[in-house]
Parts: structure tokens; sequence; C-alpha cells
């Protein structure tokens, strides 16, 4: 990670690097929650690679410095199972943190959480907010996709997908690791893997199994 990253007093997207404004949620976080006062020094990324460094004058961005574009890296896509309650939200987060590039959701067959009708606009968009704010506090500046629900066997049919299941091989690495219910897969299911793959000699809950695979992979 670039120090200026890492060394800034807050890390934040905007829709524009040539005139990067504050919207008012960040605004907010920054000069009420923060209390950064003029001359600070704030990085602003948008989302796609680019970002620069800004200092803070009159509540407001002002650039200092060119604007720098980080290559993309190849980041693994989890797809997993939706868990119950908050738990979906604890792992966008943590699966952010840690740097996929791609978290879709997942039905399945022994699925016990379904987002249905409206219920999935309202609920992608709350995990977007969540992704996005996970990525600032991790100073990205590649914002992750969040999507779905998709139904399981279209992301089994993807070229390089592996599914965790507790019979399958040592896992070594994936671009796509496919996270089921804690049901587990059924055999159906199983019998659409590509591969399959074992994440811990331990059962675990989608989430943990979710973040254990993208740093393992």
């Amino acid at each position: 990670m670039n120090p200026a990253l890492r060394t800034s007093a807050a890390h934040v997207f905007v829709s524009s690097l040539d005139a990067p404004e504050l919207d008012p949620d960040d605004a907010h976080h920054l000069l009420r929650v923060l209390r950064l006062r003029d001359g600070e020094v704030v990085t602003v990324s948008d989302g796609n690679g680019g970002w620069r460094q800004c200092t803070i004058a009159g509540g407001a961005l002002v650039p200092d410095g060119a604007v720098i574009h980080e290559p993309a890296v190849t980041a693994v896509t989890i797809a997993a199972a939706i868990p119950k309650g908050d738990r979906v939200e604890w792992m966008v987060q943590k699966l952010t943190e840690v740097g996929v590039g791609e978290i879709v959701l997942l039905h399945c067959v022994r699925s016990a959480v379904r987002w249905d009708g409206e219920r999935s606009p309202k609920q992608l968009a709350k995990l977007r907010k969540i992704a996005r704010e996970a990525a600032m506090q991790s100073r990205r500046v590649w914002l992750p996709t969040v999507s779905g629900p998709v139904e399981y066997a279209e992301m089994a049919a993807r070229e390089g997908a592996v599914v965790a299941e507790p019979d399958g091989t040592p896992f070594t690495g994936a671009a796509l690791v496919i996270i089921g219910p804690e049901g587990g897969f059924s055999p159906d299911e199983l019998a659409l893997a590509r591969a399959t793959v074992c994440l811990s000699q331990q059962v675990l809950r989608i989430e943990t199994a979710a973040v254990v695979a993208a740093i393992m992979a």
C-alpha cells in the first residue's frame, strides 16, 4: 500500500477525482465525528483504482498532487449462501477488508435465508454501503462488487469455480470459491461442482468459511 494512503487522516470515495466533493454523510463523518481541521490530509478514490491526496480547507476538499492510478489486481470472488440476521453484514464487511473483488450472494436448495421480491434491492443497497465504508476504513482504491442473490447453479457453472465441502481436497487457492448454507449442499448441487475443496477440519459458519476462503485464496 502507498504510504500516503496509510497515513492520511481519512479515506473517502468521490464521484470525480478532478473536482472531488464530499457527499453529506462523508462530510458529517470527517468534519463532525473525526473533527478534521483545515490542512489535514485526506485521500480520495473513484473506486476504480484512481486516487489522489487532498487537504481539508473550509470544510471542502482541495486537490493536492496528481491523480494516481493503481493497476487492477487479481482478486478472488466469494459466492456464499446468505447467513441469518446481521451476520451477512459482518461477512461483507470482512470480505471487503481482506481484499475480495466480488461478493455474490447465493440461493441454494437448503438455504435458510432467501431474499425475494422487494427485499433484495433494499438489502443489496445496505450491503453495498457497508462494503463502501469498509473499503474506506481499509484504504482500498478498488471497490468490490456486491450482487445477487443468484442461484447456485449459475455460479457453479463459472470457469474456475470450486465448491467448499468437508470431503473435498485440501484447498490451495482458487479464483472463485462457493460457500453453501449451514445445512450443506444437496447431492444434486454437488453433482454440478467442477471441484470440491476442504477449508477446515472444523465445521464453519457461512461467514467464517467465506473469510477463511478469501484469505487462503
